[in-house]
């Protein structure tokens, strides 16, 4: 049929696969649990969604520059106490400032996860897993063992995760999860209309050739970790938002999760492939998974272990089912392309 000829990326065949499971996960568990299907059970899922969607959109980038960021959790934890203690001591603060604060100080940190990797040649995973522990051990330090409460808190800070902005039929769309699909669509468009976003997809598909048409490959890869880093300053102050009570603890974890709905999501974990739009579906698929287990009694500790084999089969079907559905369609005559972005010309790469 002709319009099978078209070109068909990977990440799509995944977001479609992606969206078909989750629609299946929906299906049975709404047949195991009763009143499922209610605007509560979304809420629910959107709420938690809506802070690993905007963590992984920044990981999403770091990701596509065959890099790795281990300290998303602890910046989102640390930026969530700093910004309520702050908060706390000033409740006359405007809504923007607190959250230029939170997102100041996530890409504070991003700068020093940048740094080194970029001009240090560090590779990222042992550069993000120190400052991982730094990260937390600042946080436990300045902290003095006390906790973050909803008490201390001004009430639109309190009430902000509830807030109704509008409705689509009878499902209320929060604040919190508007904020979330704003950075989906913004960071969406970006990476696939902008060129200077496209290098991101250049560098981390092929970087000898990136440096041979002289892009700024460290420039971008900092770039990338800064992006991330305020990315997670922002669920900082979402998660201060959600939860109110925060302490030492607080996001420990997401950084799994967020890798989980990156490579979920179809982003390749060798970089240079994937879209935000995916690394989102992967975090609602993740979102369902733990919202509906928690509602059927399941352990905290088998959920992990479910997020954690969601990764290996991720990891697997790109180096397995994918292969051999290039091979079967390469015989039908489809082309199954491996990169959604090609190299900018020597003029793109010097703007």
């Amino acid at each position: 049929m002709r319009w099978l000829q078209r070109h068909v990326r990977p990440e799509q065949v995944r977001e479609l696969s992606l969206l078909i499971l989750i629609i299946v996960a929906v299906i049975i568990f709404g047949s195991l649990i009763s009143g499922y299907y209610t605007a509560r059970t979304f809420n629910r899922i959107a709420s938690s969604v809506a802070i690993i969607t905007v963590v992984a959109a920044g990981q999403t980038l770091v990701v596509l520059t065959r890099n790795i960021d281990l300290s998303v959790g602890s910046i989102v934890g640390f930026t969530a106490y700093f910004t309520g203690m702050i908060v706390a001591a000033n409740n006359g603060l405007p809504a923007i400032v607190v959250v230029l604060i939170a997102i100041g100080m996530g890409m504070a940190m991003g700068i020093v996860n940048g740094v080194i990797v970029a001009w240090g040649g560090v590779p990222s995973i042992i550069v993000t897993l120190g400052t991982l522990a730094i990260y937390r051990g600042l946080l436990i330090d300045y902290s003095g063992a006390k906790t973050i409460t909803t008490e201390s808190l001004p009430k639109w800070l309190v009430d902000l995760p509830t807030t109704e902005l509008f409705y689509i039929g009878s499902i209320d769309m929060r604040a919190i999860v508007v904020i979330a699909i704003a950075v989906v669509i913004v960071f969406q468009l970006a990476t696939s209309l902008l060129a200077f976003f496209r290098r991101f997809y250049a560098i981390g598909s092929n970087p000898d050739a990136a440096a041979l048409i002289g892009l700024p490959a460290q420039r971008m890869v900092f770039t990338a970790f800064v992006l991330s880093g305020a990315l997670s300053g922002l669920a900082g102050f979402m998660t201060l938002a959600r939860f109110g009570n925060i302490t030492v603890v607080a996001a420990q974890g997401l950084e799994l999760q967020s890798v989980a709905a990156v490579v979920v999501g179809g982003v390749n974990i060798f970089g240079g492939s994937g879209t935000i739009f995916g690394a989102m579906l992967g975090a609602v698929m993740f979102g369902t998974l733990e919202q509906s287990l928690f509602r059927l009694g399941i352990s905290e500790f088998w959920r992990d272990a479910v997020l954690g084999l969601l990764i290996l089969l991720a990891v697997a079907s790109d180096a397995v089912i994918l292969n051999r559905l290039r091979a079967l369609w390469a015989r039908s005559g489809m082309t199954l392309v491996d990169k959604p972005a090609t190299l900018p010309t020597t003029g793109e790469a010097t703007r």
